[in-house]
């Protein structure tokens, strides 16, 4: 028998009702994992609980397959729910390893017609939503590692190409995905110390969120959901133990190491007159590697 990469691991996930979550959630499980299931039952722009219960739909099916889970039905931007949500992880299953930030929500508009809410609501549940439950679980394993005890636990956030490469129509959510790979790796350098990762998944994948980008037929069989999953099984493991601060980008077609902002062509004293400027900034330009876009990604 295979070994199961994440025996007895305690993962908490966030917005795992539903998609990408979800197949985190069942491929978690089966790999061992005890796995705390996080969703607000909401529609995909982040309006309503609506009437159904997809966290433990969710966990019916693990334990139906012979896992362990438990669902929790808070809000992931709300810090008293974040709360309650890592303190159930602990108190069920008797700690934290892993928690993977996931939940997220789409209100799409260009930017001269986006309204203030659509702005505010998209960035409290990516930002503040990851934000919230990494803020609890750090202070747990830092407090962990001041009594001595060993972590090897992962804090692993939800980016994507948008927010790395850009794509109109979502200044408000490409905004909060850049905010969360670089949010990224800050948490990589500052809780390295107490044995904590922190790294990031650009994800693609054919969801509810996604299903009206009009992928091609011939894309589709390589943008399940169940394509992601395998890379945030193995971040969650004690493989990746020695990998922080990346930003990973996962598909059925595709995984990559997304490489952010690093110095390009330079030169050492610059001029103080603008008249200089236009001269001295020309050469650097043409000497610096285009950016990746998002029609070059497919």
């Amino acid at each position: 028998m295979t070994e199961k990469m994440c025996q007895d691991r305690i993962c908490v996930i966030t917005g795992a009702g539903r998609g990408i979550g979800r197949e985190y959630a069942l491929m978690l499980a089966a790999e061992g994992a005890k796995v705390v299931v996080n969703d607000f039952g909401g529609s995909r722009d982040g309006s309503g609980a609506g009437g159904s219960n997809p966290a433990q739909d969710v966990v019916d099916e693990i334990v139906a397959a012979g896992g362990q889970a438990v669902a929790h039905l808070g809000d992931a931007s709300s810090l008293d729910d974040a709360k309650a949500m890592i303190s159930l992880a602990i108190d069920t299953f008797g700690g934290l390893d892993v928690v993977v930030n996931n939940a997220g929500i789409l209100r799409d508009r260009m930017l001269f017609s986006m309204a203030e809410e659509e702005w505010d609501a998209v960035i409290k549940v990516h930002m503040k939503g990851t934000w919230a439950s990494s803020r609890v679980a750090a202070e747990y394993w830092r407090n962990r590692s001041k009594e001595g005890l060993a972590n090897d636990a992962r804090l692993i956030n939800t980016t994507s190409v948008s927010g790395i490469y850009g794509n109109p129509g979502q200044t408000n959510y490409g905004a909060a995905k850049a905010g969360i790979a670089t949010f990224t790796l800050i948490a990589a350098e500052e809780l390295g110390r107490y044995g904590v990762t922190c790294n990031a998944v650009a994800p693609g994948a054919l969801t509810r969120l996604t299903e009206d980008l009009g992928m091609p037929p011939e894309m589709l069989e390589r943008f399940g959901p169940e394509w992601v999953a395998p890379v945030i099984t193995w971040l969650a493991s004690s493989q990746s133990s020695d990998v922080t601060g990346q930003v990973i980008e996962s598909n059925g077609q595709l995984l990559a190491i997304a490489q952010g902002w690093i110095r390009g062509p330079h030169i050492t004293n610059p001029p103080i007159d603008p008249h200089e400027m236009d001269a001295a900034i020309r050469p650097l330009l043409a000497r610096a590697t285009p950016r990746t876009k998002m029609s070059d990604i497919n």
